[in-house]
């Protein structure tokens, strides 16, 4: 149900009276987990400390983060794990003191990786591990190979993510094939581009509504309630400008390709719209009503609405949920069966 203007209000006071956004860590592990860090600095996001874990010295070293941390000297030499995600494990294991010391001091982590690999699929798990043991919300961002990378890298993401959903409070899933239905013509170099953009927009997604004044903010503890121990997730973006935008922009969200599960099971979503400085309050609300009755009776439906000066008569809706038990066409993935490292 979307809250009365004078619970708007409320909200917007306690957050005006002095509470405080929580320290918040973006951590990228492995290559594609780095590279999505890098682009995370490029753009600018507001409000995120941001780290980088690797086994590969050399890697690291181009690395744009804060921190930057060469897990398993002793399992790797500094060198990649030969896309052997065991020794990804191993690695981590062995620097699991100066990985604790990295992730000290934060309430909301995100673990960014690509599965498939070595490191990021073995260390992803044992990071968001950490993350939750010294108390932060710990939520995994993820990619799933495209199936053209071969089936061992598949078979080795279906294992990643396993434990991923073993280890991290909720796991984000971004299926790398899915971006072919969104951009069939793009060449493999601006679709790894494109899923790094993708995961840049979910992890914003879930902290511009703390870090940034809007309509209607979150805080920490609403974000908590989405996402402890939430399971599974995925994400849609949706966006549209002129007459009945708002109706298109969450028809969009909600027919993109990659919410790629069956939202009618979920049990918890966290909506973030956007819109230009005309944007009106009712529009924000029947965005959340419409994704509120795609989902079961019993869902929590989080949202906030925030202004942005720098687009022009246009909503832009983005959608995390939560909790499913399959994604469509992937019940591999859910496969309880595999083996965790």
């Amino acid at each position: 149900m979307s809250p009365s203007a004078s619970e708007v209000e409320e909200k917007n006071y306690e957050q005006l009276s002095g509470e405080v956004t929580p320290e918040i860590l973006v951590i990228g592990c492995g290559g594609a987990g780095c590279n999505t860090v890098s682009h995370v600095a490029e753009e600018g996001v507001e409000g995120v400390d941001l780290a980088a874990v690797n086994t590969d010295a050399q890697d690291l070293l181009h690395t744009e983060a804060d921190k930057k941390v060469i897990i398993g000297k002793n399992t790797t030499g500094g060198l990649g794990t030969g896309s052997d995600y065991r020794k990804g494990k191993k690695s981590a294991m062995e620097s699991e003191e100066v990985l604790e010391e990295a992730l000290s001091g934060y309430e909301l982590v995100f673990i960014t990786c690509g599965l498939g690999g070595g490191t990021g699929t073995g260390a992803g798990p044992v990071v968001a591990d950490i993350a939750k043991n010294i108390g932060a919300l710990a939520i995994g961002v993820v990619t799933l190979p495209f199936e053209s990378e071969g089936e061992r890298r598949n078979e080795n993401a279906l294992d990643g993510l396993f434990n991923f959903r073993e280890s991290a409070d909720t796991t984000i899933v971004i299926p790398d094939d899915r971006l072919l239905e969104i951009a069939p013509n793009l060449s493999l170099e601006e679709a790894f581009k494109m899923a790094d953009g993708v995961l840049v927009e979910t992890i914003s997604g879930v902290t511009d509504l703390m870090s940034q004044t809007g309509l209607i903010n979150l805080d920490f503890e609403d974000v908590r309630a989405t996402f402890e121990n939430g399971g599974m997730g995925v994400v849609g973006f949706g966006e549209s400008a002129g007459s009945g935008r708002a109706e298109a922009a969450v028809e969009d969200a909600l027919n993109n390709p990659l919410l790629d599960m069956d939202i009618e099971n979920a049990r918890r979503a966290l909506i973030n719209i956007t819109g230009s400085p005309d944007m009106e309050l009712d529009e924000a609300e029947m965005i959340a009503g419409i994704i509120s009755e795609e989902l079961s009776s019993e869902a929590k439906v989080t949202w906030g609405a925030r202004i942005s000066e720098g687009i022009d008569d246009t909503i832009m809706t983005t959608i995390i949920v939560s909790g499913a038990e399959t994604l469509k066409g992937r019940n591999d993935v859910l496969d309880l069966g595999l083996e965790a490292i």
